[in-house]
């Protein structure tokens, strides 16, 4: 349940009152209609029945309760979210007692002014001592404080109540959470495993096969009886050694790169760039420290997604953009290649599952024709 706008007080004030006559509504409703369906809810035969047109009638005066709680006190509910029957008569049960209740307060409050109102006649007629205007005093604030903290707990209720048989429970949001953490939790095994075997499938067919490659020129060149060809060997041993070490750092940096650690999140950034065969913009507004976890999400984020678009999207251009705003980090990436990517792919569903371990969400935006755009969402707090 959320609030769009604080409500005065005599609106609240007049959500109440209206509450007490509702709730005078559904006690009937109970009485009345209970009574009268009370053999038939009992035979089992006609309980179905029976039940069906209890609950007609009860959801009509939840329907009711509600519009009242959204005109008076602006509360806004899901608008989907349908509560089950159990919790609309333990609601509309609830409700009645604590209406029929609040109305005994409010009662009570008019009583308590009539009272005063004789009390202050008595003094202006100087009918009433001190000691009895003292005593009278005393009592009165006392009963004037019972009754005000006594609305006040019953308006309490209400809301809570109201938010309970409106919207999910706090048992419910716990159940969907903990599926939730169950769900990522899985997903983020599921994509640690895909990505070691990636780096297994990277080191064995591209390090690898180099290295063996190698190891095979300086192998003939050793044999080699001729000057002029072992020297053309060793260069071309030496050319090979330095592939190898590009392609290890290629896969170094793809596990994770040393210089988030050392220089931020901007600057790994702005290594992506360094390596992008396409022309890369970036923008970079970030303004405060970011946690760890939330940095390497990013960084991953944005090297996935350029990675993909420079191999499969055929695009020329690739804008990069982060951006704080208060306690969640936007990152952006966009190109204006052919689009049409594939979200069920092994990269982009590792990456929304490290997104959605840190209770991120990624968007993917990717017509046929392009342009595509990928933005993830990360809380920071």
């Amino acid at each position: 349940m959320t609030r769009t706008t604080t409500p005065s007080w005599p609106r609240r004030g007049l959500g109440i009152l209206l509450g007490c006559a509702t709730a005078l509504v559904g006690a009937l409703y109970f009485l009345v209609v209970g009574a009268a369906l009370g053999p038939f809810l009992l035979w089992p035969r006609t309980r179905s029945s029976a039940l069906e047109i209890l609950m007609a009638g009860a959801r009509r005066l939840v329907t009711l309760e509600r519009v009242r709680r959204s005109a008076f006190f602006g509360d806004l509910f899901p608008e989907h979210y349908k509560a089950s029957d159990q919790k609309i008569l333990r609601y509309l049960a609830i409700r009645s007692y604590t209406g029929l209740l609040c109305g005994v307060v409010v009662g009570l409050l008019v009583f308590g002014g009539v009272l005063a109102g004789l009390l202050i006649n008595g003094v202006v007629r100087g009918t009433l001592g001190w000691d009895e205007l003292l005593t009278q005093v005393l009592l009165g604030s006392v009963l004037l404080f019972l009754d005000v903290q006594g609305l006040y707990s019953l308006a309490a209720l209400d809301a809570r109540t109201a938010r309970e048989c409106f919207g999910p429970s706090e048992r419910e949001l716990l159940q969907r959470r903990i599926d939730e953490l169950a769900t990522s939790r899985a997903a983020v095994v599921e994509a640690v495993d895909a990505e070691r075997r990636r780096i297994e499938r990277d080191l064995h067919d591209g390090v690898q096969q180099r290295l063996v490659a190698l190891a095979m020129l300086i192998g003939r060149a050793r044999r080699g009886r001729n000057p002029e060809q072992a020297d053309a060997l060793l260069l071309q041993a030496h050319e090979e050694s330095q592939g190898v070490l590009t392609e290890l750092r290629e896969v170094a940096w793809r596990v994770y790169p040393s210089a988030l650690d050392s220089l931020g999140l901007e600057e790994a950034i702005g290594g992506v760039a360094e390596r992008c065969s396409i022309p890369l913009r970036t923008r970079f507004e970030v303004d405060a420290p970011l946690p760890r976890p939330v940095e390497t999400a990013a960084y991953f984020v944005v090297s996935e997604s350029v990675t993909n678009a420079a191999k499969h999207s055929s695009a020329s251009a690739i804008s990069v953009g982060v951006a704080l705003d208060g306690a969640r980090l936007t990152v952006r990436v966009e190109d204006d290649g052919t689009g049409g990517a594939n979200e069920t792919g092994s990269g982009l569903t590792g990456l929304r599952s490290r997104v959605a371990a840190l209770d991120g969400v990624l968007h993917i935006h990717s017509p046929l024709g392009g342009p595509t755009t990928i933005t993830a969402e990360l809380p920071c707090a």
